[in-house]
């Protein structure tokens, strides 16, 4: 009886089912037959769609005249569902759906070249991060990390390092690949949870130092320099994307998160739900900033919907990437060359707020800076201490008619 052996067949990019068989008559008259098959004259082989109902026809033709080995086949399939599910979206893409991804978007990966058992330490590892529902932004971040150690490794199983194995490691991480304290405890984080949120080794990373990070201070823009940026701007959408930003100390992705429903006039509070943490909270409506939102609202065409700037697909949050594009266009426009970016602007509204004798308590609050561990219960600023506190944004246009 001949071997015919079914495996994977990349052909200009797309997957198909390979047709590994001797050149015999018998056997060709019956392939030829076969619905949607192919010859590749470059590679002497049969192929067909990737797909179950391929799959089951050139079975069921061939099991009569040969034995048929779907072993490479189905590992193929396996490996590459596998690592297909370690996959995260951007977060600024969390909230469309996922683009298929292409085979050639893995293949081409380092993961795939992964040794068995730590490609499914890497399954594992992203599937504990998403039931703990780490945002995706973070998931991406600690599932690149892992995968640097993983592919170091080659063959060597990640479950069977020891401590001092890690130490040596990191201390290849610092002194060879150079990497920036923030870096490297970024790789530490990621690692440790591995260790012991994955396979439940407690007090795994206790003896390994953590490097001390460079306290740097954030990047502020004068009270001078956000007229000159906030005139720099024409597009009313562009201008109330920053204003949003600047006046209430938000995130990029939570000022494109922002939906309508967010802004409340009659409290003159705006709701940020599900930030950094997966906190809610209240900041304040500044009343500028509202003027600045109806005008911008009176001219939208198509008008929003659900988010309050929407992205060129309807009902879709607009873009952080772009929103940080509108930024640096602002800056090069009025000539700022500070090295700053769209997380300058919250900087600014803490650094300002504190130079006007606001508590720092209030300000933490209004920022979300409140560790998770240790807070049982949001802190909230009452909506009588929130109208009591002016945002920044009014103060710098309180001489000025017109915006």
């Amino acid at each position: 009886m001949h071997a015919v052996v079914l495996k994977i067949f990349i052909h200009r990019g797309l997957e198909a089912i390979g047709i590994d068989a001797p050149s015999v008559r018998e056997l060709d008259l019956v392939v030829r037959k076969l619905n949607g098959v192919k010859w590749s004259n470059t590679n002497k082989i049969w192929y067909l769609p990737l797909n179950r109902q391929s799959y089951e026809a050139v079975k069921n033709s061939l099991q009569s005249l040969a034995t048929v080995d779907e072993r490479p086949l189905k590992d193929y399939l396996t490996k590459r569902n596998a690592l297909n599910g370690t996959l995260v979206s951007n977060s600024s893409e969390s909230t469309s759906p996922q683009k298929p991804i292409h085979q050639k978007t893995i293949t081409a990966t380092s993961a795939w070249r992964l040794s068995a058992e730590n490609a499914k330490a890497l399954a594992r590892f992203v599937e504990q991060l998403k039931l703990k529902a780490y945002s995706p932004s973070t998931m991406k971040t600690y599932r690149n990390e892992f995968l640097q150690l993983l592919q170091l490794l080659k063959k060597k199983n990640v479950d069977d390092l020891t401590t001092d194995d890690l130490r040596r490691y990191f201390v290849y991480c610092f002194e060879k690949l150079k990497l920036s304290e923030n870096s490297l405890h970024s790789r530490i984080n990621a690692i440790k949870f591995y260790f012991e949120q994955v396979l439940g080794r407690e007090k795994f990373f206790w003896e390994i130092p953590r490097p001390k990070k460079h306290l740097q201070i954030p990047k502020v823009l004068s009270e001078a320099e956000l007229r000159k940026l906030f005139a720099a701007l024409e597009n009313k959408k562009h201008k109330a994307i920053l204003f949003t930003a600047y006046s209430a100390g938000l995130r990029v992705s939570e000022v494109v998160g922002l939906q309508i429903k967010h802004i409340d006039s009659n409290r003159m509070q705006i709701f940020v739900e599900k930030s950094k943490g997966k906190k809610d909270r209240v900041v304040m409506l500044s009343p500028l900033l509202l003027d600045v939102l109806r005008a911008y609202l009176k001219e939208c065409v198509p008008r929003p919907s659900t988010f309050l700037f929407e992205g060129k697909a309807p009902n879709k949050p607009y873009s952080a990437k772009s929103a940080q594009r509108v930024f640096q266009m602002a800056r090069q426009k009025a000539r700022i060359n500070k090295a700053v970016s769209f997380h300058s602007l919250r900087h600014s509204f803490a650094t300002h707020l504190l130079e006007k004798g606001v508590a720092i308590h209030f300000i933490q609050d209004l920022l979300g800076h409140f560790s998770i561990k240790t807070t049982a219960r949001y802190l909230h600023v009452t909506k009588d201490k929130l109208v009591n506190i002016l945002s920044p944004l009014d103060d710098l246009w309180k001489d000025q008619h017109e915006i």
